[in-house]
């Protein structure tokens, strides 16, 4: 097989949340909705049990390598084993799973790194029960940028609904840090890997990338905040010096609206509800998060676990069936790339 043909590397996230469920609500709607054959990384007697909380006849199957993967696809969910120390409980987070959540996502990782899956989705992880048991890692994208080797500055998130692709420049921090950690130069290089990636991904040779403001109305001449002066106009200028398309910066509260999104390819905005609000508003169902810079494909559903409804049968599956497929057409595009 090559790489194309390879499985997709699912996590099972936290196992008290609703990664279990949609998981197994994916997998059976894989024929009816030509999902891209998957294994998911975690403890088979997790989602058997979920599966019997929900009433679901999935045959859980473990195996020992992903190259059983595909052909097991086909009538059972393919697991590799990563059991969860504790007792699991729908619904009820415990920092005794921590460990295999952790290692779960680094064996996705290692499994993409090694060629034997196509890409990594992950399913919803809890930051603070991670806190409590000792991850070093605000969220995803930092663990997965030094999975890979990188600095968390190389590690890009950008969030996907429908038409509309937004980045965020800072991330996983206080509100009341952002002004502290927003520079020129981490602007221009969130800028240059978005667009290198959104060619390489999205097949865009050179995207329109649009540029909020930090303050309100974009600062208002200086009159509301000196930032986008001496911060975010100077980027913009740099980055149009390395030859980028790039427009700004705009007052955030007019950028997302149908007519303003017919203008850009990519929105950059300042901080994290900056970008996430308008995609979870548009498309809070059916969004995706990406890392971008990585040397891989790392897609997720855009929501969280969702503790409230494990093992209800109510939760959604619609997110992580958008990241699986984006995942799978984003790997299919870059090795398709010259």
């Amino acid at each position: 097989m090559d790489r194309a043909d390879k499985p997709l590397a699912l996590t099972l996230g936290d196992p008290a949340g609703i990664g279990p469920d949609i998981t197994l609500l994916a997998f059976t709607a894989r024929r009816a909705l030509a999902i891209p054959p998957f294994v998911l990384i975690g403890d088979p007697g997790v989602l058997a049990e979920r599966a019997r909380m929900m009433d679901l006849a999935v045959r859980i199957e473990p195996i020992g390598d992903t190259s059983a993967a595909p052909s097991v696809f086909t009538e059972a969910l393919p697991v590799l084993p990563v059991p969860v120390a504790g007792e699991v409980v729908a619904g009820r987070p415990s920092a005794a799973a921590a460990a295999s959540v952790q290692q779960s996502i680094e064996h996705a990782v290692a499994l993409v790194r090694d060629g034997a899956a196509s890409a990594v989705v992950t399913s919803p992880i809890s930051k603070a029960v991670l806190a409590r048991a000792g991850f070093g890692f605000p969220g995803h994208t930092e663990f997965l940028a030094a999975l890979a080797g990188l600095d968390a500055s190389d590690a890009v998130m950008m969030l996907v609904g429908g038409d509309l692709k937004v980045v965020p420049v800072t991330i996983h921090i206080p509100l009341k840090d952002v002004m502290g950690a927003l520079t020129t130069a981490r602007i221009v290089k969130t800028l240059l890997i978005s667009a290198r990636d959104v060619a390489r991904y999205f097949g865009v040779a050179r995207p329109r990338m649009a540029v909020t403001g930090l303050n309100p109305h974009a600062g208002e001449d200086g009159t509301m905040g000196r930032e986008e002066i001496e911060i975010i106009v100077p980027a913009i200028e740099a980055a149009r010096d390395q030859g980028l398309d790039v427009t700004g910066p705009h007052p955030a509260d007019t950028l997302f609206h149908a007519e303003a999104r017919k203008a850009y390819d990519v929105a950059v905005a300042m901080y994290h509800d900056q970008a996430l609000i308008p995609v979870k508003t548009l498309a809070f169902d059916t969004g995706v998060n990406l890392t971008l810079g990585l040397p891989f494909v790392r897609a997720s559903p855009d929501h969280g676990t969702a503790f409230a409804l494990a093992g209800t049968g109510k939760a959604s599956p619609r997110s992580l069936i958008e990241a699986l497929r984006l995942a799978d057409t984003m790997q299919r595009n870059a090795g398709a790339a010259p």
